[in-house]
């Protein structure tokens, strides 16, 4: 088969409004070979955000949220027990930013699926499902549907597992999610992203919620685990994958995801992608220090430094909002900002450091230095406006406050419009900058 055809490669162009008017910015491919990623709320999207809410009230919103989810990470990462088969996450995220298009089932079933990268397995809601959203997976109604019984080893990595201790019962689970929880059944189907369909690809099928925070219409994990969908896809990507995230102003399906080597940036820096065996999903990365303006800010070197036995370091992860240092980094940042900034200072939300915007001109740039790295972050990844536009904040926070806080993460809001892309294979992660509004 042609690499090229055993390759999901999508590449979104900006659309300019003479071909908004044109053509439906919202429509699939021709050929249905687009996997394009989109804010969970842009009006490509089928989730209505709340009424009356602007953008950055969005943001604050999702952002407020943040706290549960790094919580979560945090007790994933302090792990100290190794399994011979890892255990998925079955991670309680808060929220789901992005979406893409997949198609399960034969024929394909379409569903808007959110895109995790700490998260291994997928999961959707199946029809009958209680609490359930009304867009659901019909396993009925798909041909290459598939049962999995409590002896198959897929069902051993699933986490919250309920089989019993003897016999053939289905592969049934519960785990809790941001504060709902849900049960599902471990099933297998055909998987279709882009031009690929995956056979026999296995995810939960969610048949009772409880609670509104359980993704509406499923969950795809990119980790690093078994059930994640570089495991499960085989040789097909070759373990490696990027995104280019939208700002949470695209409207239209203008982020994207490329899966395999083919079509990947020739030239981009890169930085060791590390793997903690405590908690194998994660991307590790090596955060070495961070620079306000010209400043390198002075931060003791246990809160940077990876350590496998006790989850510290650094991950990057698509479903956090706004990233969170451990609280001395965060305090040390935040305190050479207002220095450098200069005049008060108030609080919107999460977001501790507001200012009046006309002194957005003395905001200095965050630089985030990694092993062989440097990542200067543009103003847009680093501030964020009010609706009225009279205030401007820095768009970052401490992480929450409890004995495992140890995990620093660098969120979705300052990956927008660059290229990151994830080599699993050669251990590195690659950072360059890429518009995909």
């Amino acid at each position: 088969m042609d690499v090229k055809l055993a390759t999901a490669l999508i590449v979104l162009s900006a659309i300019c409004l003479s071909r908004v008017m044109a053509i439906d910015p919202c429509a699939s491919q021709q050929d249905n070979s687009d996997l394009n990623v989109i804010p969970i709320y842009s009006k490509c999207s089928p989730f209505n955000p709340p009424k009356g809410d602007s953008w950055d009230k969005r943001i604050v919103n999702m952002a407020s949220k943040d706290a549960a989810r790094v919580k979560y990470l945090s007790t994933l990462a302090a792990q100290k027990t190794v399994s011979t088969a890892p255990i998925a996450s079955g991670q309680a995220f808060n929220i789901g930013n992005y979406v893409v298009r997949v198609k399960l089932g034969t024929p394909g079933q379409l569903l808007f699926m959110v895109l995790d990268t700490s998260t291994d397995e997928a999961f959707v809601p199946c029809s009958g499902c209680t609490g359930c959203s009304d867009t659901t997976f019909s396993p009925k109604a798909s041909t290459s549907y598939g049962p999995l019984d409590c002896s198959v080893p897929q069902c051993g990595q699933v986490r919250g597992l309920s089989c019993p201790a003897t016999g053939s019962a289905a592969c049934s689970f519960n785990q809790s999610y941001a504060g709902s929880s849900f049960s599902a059944t471990l099933i297998q189907d055909s998987l279709r992203l882009a031009t690929d369909v995956i056979p026999n690809y296995s995810f939960g099928c969610v048949n009772a919620i409880t609670g509104a925070s359980v993704p509406a219409q499923g969950l795809l994990g990119l980790g690093r685990g078994p059930l994640s969908l570089l495991s499960q896809s085989g040789t097909l990507y070759s373990g490696l994958f990027s995104y280019c995230l939208p700002s949470f102003k695209s409207y239209y399906f203008s982020g994207s995801l490329k899966l395999g080597p083919v079509g990947q940036p020739k030239s981009i820096r890169t930085t060791p992608l590390l793997r903690n065996p405590h908690r194998p999903s994660l991307y590790y990365v090596n955060l070495t220090g961070i620079s306000v303006g010209r400043v390198l800010v002075p931060v003791a070197y246990e809160y940077l430094t990876f350590n496998p036995n006790t989850g510290s370091g650094t991950i990057i992860d698509s479903g956090t909002v706004i990233t969170r240092f451990v609280a001395p980094i965060y305090n040390a940042v935040r305190e050479e900002f207002r220095k450098q900034v200069g005049g008060t200072f108030s609080s919107i939300g999460a977001f501790d450091t507001c200012f009046v915007k006309n002194y957005e001109t003395l905001a200095p740039g965050i630089t985030l230095h990694f092993e062989g790295l440097d990542l200067k972050l543009p103003l847009e990844n680093s501030l964020i406006h009010s609706s009225a536009g009279s205030l401007a904040c820095l768009a970052m926070a401490a992480a929450p406050d409890n004995v495992n806080s140890v995990l620093n993460v660098i969120a979705n809001f300052q990956q927008q419009n660059l290229r990151i892309l994830f080599d699993t294979v050669n251990n590195k992660v690659g950072i360059a900058r890429e518009v995909c509004n």
